[in-house]
């Protein structure tokens, strides 16, 4: 079919995804968000023990960022509660999602159902439709569980697992990485954001064998806890280290120097703007593309939606010539 839209399959989770979704949302391509469900901190949290579903908030955050509604409407789903009952730090679209889970028993399901009322533009999957934990094993050989408490603990990761053993894919997820014209990985926390969805078996799998161009978009800040010191092929390593596989073709790479007072900023929280290392990319076979791809908002770096989602679809549309 020459006359459909060119299909993207995005993996990733935490604040990095939404803000890359909502430029790439405005341009005539079909999108497939797969997030993490590792998370375990904060509302997620919450409902994920008391309630015993998938934690909703990576998916709440991406449902949000691919709406079509009013503006009051998305305010609304993202409305937290500052009361000083059980209701403080839950947030509206969390509890929506955990009482769609209750009423349709499938979080799938619920997460479809939310899709039409926000009318969201392509399709959120969750990486697997049950909840997972994620562990690290440090370099010490201790191992810390729990996706919210890795970053905390004070030790350089070695590699992470996720548990239980039988987790399953959706078919779906595995069905738009096989139909997926470009793949994109990140951006997000390396450890706690990217690696759980890739570690999933199957998806995983499926990721390594994909046909389609794979696009990596390296976070622009290294974290504490996680990617202290990491340059850009760090991170490339690691991910290749838990698949045994190197599928990348592409990183995108910052090209723009940040500026003091906000590296003096970060620097309180052990954080700094991570060193593309081109050479050595080049070295692991990636195809390195840079650009001024930062936006400073608040003194908080982020990806700019706009730049990223521009040369994302150019490469799309490069590759789509190709097949044609």
């Amino acid at each position: 079919m020459k006359n459909r839209q060119p299909r993207i399959v995005i993996i990733g989770g935490g604040t990095g995804l939404p803000v890359l979704l909502r430029g790439l949302k405005q341009y005539p391509v079909d999108i497939t968000a797969i997030v993490t469900v590792a998370d375990d901190g904060g509302s997620s949290g919450r409902l994920r023990n008391d309630l015993h579903i998938p934690p909703p908030g990576d998916i709440r955050n991406v449902l949000a960022a691919l709406s079509d509604v009013e503006p009051l409407i998305e305010e609304m789903f993202q409305h937290r509660f500052k009361t000083s009952n059980e209701l403080s730090g839950h947030s509206l679209g969390n509890l929506i999602l955990a009482a769609m889970t209750s009423i349709t028993g499938n979080f799938v399901h619920a997460i479809q159902e939310m899709s039409k009322v926000l009318n969201v533009r392509g399709k959120v999957l969750p990486a697997a439709n049950q909840s997972v934990v994620l562990h690290a094993e440090m370099e010490d050989g201790t191992v810390v569980s729990g996706e919210s408490k890795i970053p905390y603990s004070g030790k350089k990761i070695k590699k992470v697992f996720l548990s239980p053993k039988n987790i399953k894919p959706l078919p779906e997820t595995i069905s738009a990485i096989r139909k997926a014209d470009l793949i994109i990985i990140g951006p997000g926390s390396l450890y706690t954001s990217i690696l759980p969805n890739l570690l999933v078996p199957k998806l995983g799998h499926e990721v390594c064998r994909a046909k389609a161009k794979t696009v990596y978009i390296c976070n622009l800040m290294t974290q504490a806890g996680e990617t202290f010191n990491y340059t850009a092929s760090d991170h490339v390593k690691a991910i290749y280290d838990h698949m045994s596989c190197a599928f990348m073709n592409t990183i995108l790479v910052n090209s723009e120097a940040i500026p003091d007072d906000i590296q003096e900023r970060y620097s309180e929280e052990m954080s700094k703007p991570v060193i593309f290392d081109t050479e050595r990319l080049q070295e692991l076979g990636l195809e390195v593309i840079p650009g001024e791809i930062v936006n400073e908002k608040d003194g908080v770096i982020r990806h700019d939606t706009k730049v990223v989602a521009e040369m994302l679809y150019s490469l799309l549309m490069d590759e789509m010539k190709k097949r044609n």
